[in-house]
């Protein structure tokens, strides 16, 4: 091989290898300055993760019972029906939700800001306020149709 396209090859890497690496320049390395420009997730918004769907139709929500009585307690104004285009009806009207990755949030409708842990393809845990998880399940028990 030709002394010039070693040289060539040689000034190529170093170059790439420079780009890839975190600058020591200043004491924050490119990835800790990509955060810090990046802005903040609101409290009501999923953080990250892909954009997704609910499984559409009609979700029942529901508080554990006890040993004695039922194993749960049917809430019955939580309920609601998801439908096409991120859309959702509720005993108290309408609105729209957002999936992202594993976190559902109610962006409009009477459901406004109230979140959700995606448990499985059928299955939902409310979120509080501070973002742990709540007793409530809900769960899709019917298509819609």
């Amino acid at each position: 091989m030709k002394t010039r396209y070693v040289f060539l090859l040689v000034a190529s890497a170093a170059a790439t290898a420079a780009a890839l690496l975190p600058s020591r320049g200043n004491g924050q390395d490119q990835s800790t300055l990509r955060a810090a420009s990046r802005p903040a997730a609101s409290a009501g918004t999923p953080s990250g993760g892909m954009l997704g769907i609910l499984r559409h139709g009609n979700w029942e929500c529901a508080l554990p019972g006890d040993a004695g009585g039922n194993a749960f307690e049917p809430v019955a104004a939580e309920a609601f029906r998801i439908g096409t285009a991120s859309s959702y009806e509720s005993p108290a009207g309408n609105g729209i939700y957002l999936l992202r990755g594993t976190e559902v949030v109610f962006t409009r409708g009477p459901k406004k800001d109230q979140r959700f842990k995606v448990l499985g393809e059928n299955t939902l845990q409310k979120l509080a306020a501070d973002g742990s998880l709540s007793k409530m399940i809900c769960t899709r028990v019917s298509s819609g149709n």
